[in-house]
């Protein structure tokens, strides 16, 4: 006698219909996971606004002027950017959030006022409506 009919005279023989449920509803749960990712995937992959730092110039001591590329993936999306301005000992002299002004086009200069001589300029990133990582 082996060991597996010992199992099964100990505790009777395993229902064939339960196996094919167990496996049914596990193809069902990895499915519906699977479809949500691709979902969350794509969704995140394609944010409503982005933003990226070209170039900026230390105007004076006072002034800071930035140049940021902003994308927007479509042309009624409500963005709001900010930009920082760091000081040699890396403390925050200057800070500005404005609304890209889509009539200017993709490049947006906007000149960042600041308490003392800056020394680098940060984007922050871009927000809009759902959309609350700054990218």
């Amino acid at each position: 006698m082996s060991a597996q009919d010992t199992l099964t005279e100990r505790y009777g023989a395993p229902s064939p219909g339960r196996r094919r449920l167990v496996l049914l509803a596990s193809v069902v749960v990895a499915a519906v996971f699977l479809g949500w990712l691709a979902w969350a995937v794509y969704e995140h992959a394609r944010p409503q606004v982005t933003s990226e730092l070209e170039s900026f110039s230390v105007d004076d001591d006072h002034h800071v002027t930035a140049v940021v590329v902003v994308q927007l993936r479509d042309s009624d999306v409500d963005a709001s950017c900010t930009l920082r301005a760091y000081a040699e000992d890396h403390t925050t002299v200057g800070e500005l959030t404005f609304s890209p002004d889509l009539a200017e086009g993709r490049r947006q200069t906007e000149t960042v006022r600041t308490d003392r001589r800056a020394t680098s300029v940060e984007n922050v990133g871009c927000t809009a409506s759902g959309q609350d990582r700054p990218r």
